[in-house]
């Protein structure tokens, strides 16, 4: 234990030191931007979320809710404090009656009628216990508790999707780096190709036009390239956000953009996984109970409460001496006739509990359709990811072959253009496969609530 706590602080602080360096990073710095992982970044969405601490606030209040509705089995004491000045001849007997002055000059007419002003302190402690309250209490508490349950299934869907979007948001941004570097290496090759053409047009082998389609295609991959810059700033946001951490932090992503794994399991598998692990499908199986709890609470408002009553109090007009006294009692409450108000509240708690029982058949069914479409488009990107590094393969092979055949003559400009073209769209498409069965694994884990901060 000992060895622990040092270790926990040591891992707090460079945790803590990472993201000061991320948000301090500056053009002008000579630092590298710290290293970040896909687990770091789940790790760290998992602690700074707002999300998921606004959920957390919602436990804590869940459990103030417990006490609120447990207090009600409990008496309820208290004690005033009261002080009054008065001539008011009922007042003024009364009062002296209450301090246990009453002498017998007290009773002739002329000082009943018009009596000294008199000074009381009266001090009260009063009990109040509801010993039965036809069980709303004590259906009360057990929603009360039931209501806790659905706020730590909330936490965890919460937990799920700020890690889901983590997932996604890395994955995001490591494609959108991908792409920039596509664009970066099309356009170096596409700078040579340009060399290449501008010597032959100045050794007098192709006209003019080739040299300017060659630089209109320059130009143009200049712009797909500013426009992939501001796409990895903007990822690099959307990763920030989900992380909880300053919207201009910057990371070096350690984690390489690979496939990984292959999901295991059929697509049964994964349903049947889906509807048993679903948070929001517990938080409605939940939600039924605290209807059928309300039910039988709108039902046993018509049977009697009895509760216990008391206090004891002592009035003085100086504190040197004082009067006591004590009040017990006991009063039961039958409700006869409530203008069907009772039965109108049975009749509302038995359509919302038939409201939850419908919304449980929608929320499985949608379900059962997220479930389905995740993994099959997991099963269609996996298999997109090696005919796209065949076709990567044939593309490269094919931009050899074409800018031999242009070097000498035997092919023109548009071929060698259309060859760049296919070889970039190709290295494209083989970065967005991973990208999207890495996407897809994610989403299939979020549909069946298996998804935790241990993803990979």
């Amino acid at each position: 234990m000992q060895q622990v706590v040092p270790k926990i602080c040591l891992s707090l602080f460079g945790s803590v030191f990472l993201f000061y360096l991320a948000a301090t990073d500056a053009p002008g710095q000579s630092l590298p931007p710290p290293e970040l992982t896909l687990s770091q970044a789940v790790q760290t969405a998992v602690a700074k979320n707002p999300g998921i601490s606004a959920a957390g606030f919602r436990v804590e209040s869940s459990d103030a809710r417990i006490t609120l509705a447990r207090s009600g089995l409990f008496p309820q004491i208290h004690f005033s404090e009261g002080y009054n000045h008065t001539t008011n001849p009922m007042w003024a007997f009364g009062t002296k009656l209450n301090q246990e002055q009453i002498t017998r000059e007290d009773f002739d007419p002329a000082r009943l009628n018009d009596p000294d002003p008199i000074t009381n302190f009266a001090s009260t402690l009063s009990l109040n216990w509801s010993l039965y309250d036809s069980g709303q209490t004590r259906y009360g508490l057990r929603q009360a508790e039931i209501g806790k349950n659905m706020t730590a299934l909330m936490l965890d869907r919460t937990r799920q999707q700020v890690i889901a979007r983590t997932v996604s948001a890395y994955v995001g941004l490591l494609l959108a780096r991908k792409n920039l570097e596509v664009i970066e290496q099309t356009l170096e090759t596409a700078r040579a190709h340009f060399k290449m053409v501008q010597a032959r047009f100045e050794s007098g082998f192709v006209v003019k036009s080739d040299l300017l389609r060659a630089q209109v295609h320059i130009a143009d991959l200049d712009q797909q390239q500013l426009q992939a810059e501001s796409q990895v700033q903007v990822a690099r946001s959307y990763l920030n956000a989900a992380m909880g951490v300053p919207i201009e932090s910057v990371f070096e992503l350690s984690s390489p953009l690979e496939a990984g794994k292959e999901i295991d399991g059929s697509l049964e598998d994964w349903m049947e996984k889906a509807l048993a692990l679903r948070p929001e499908l517990k938080q409605l199986q939940n939600q039924e109970m605290i209807a059928r709890e309300e039910i039988n609470k709108s039902r046993a408002a018509h049977h009697p409460s009895v509760n216990l009553m008391g206090n004891y109090e002592f009035n003085t007009e100086d504190f040197s001496e004082w009067g006591d006294n004590y009040t017990i009692g006991a009063m039961v409450n039958v409700n006869i006739f409530s203008g069907r108000r009772l039965a109108a509240r049975t009749v509302q708690a038995r359509a919302e509990l038939n409201e939850v029982g419908a919304r449980q058949a929608e929320l499985k069914q949608g379900i059962l359709v997220q479930t389905r479409q995740a993994f099959l488009q997991a099963q269609s990107a996996r298999k997109r990811i090696s005919v796209a590094a065949a076709a990567v393969a044939q593309a490269e092979e094919t931009l050899r072959i074409v800018r031999n055949r242009y070097e000498t003559g035997l092919l023109n400009i548009v071929a060698l253009l259309d060859a760049e073209l296919a070889l970039q769209y190709a290295r494209t498409n083989r970065f967005k496969a991973v990208h999207d069965y890495q996407a897809a694994a994610a989403q299939l884990a979020l549909a069946a609530g298996t998804i935790d901060a241990d993803f990979q």
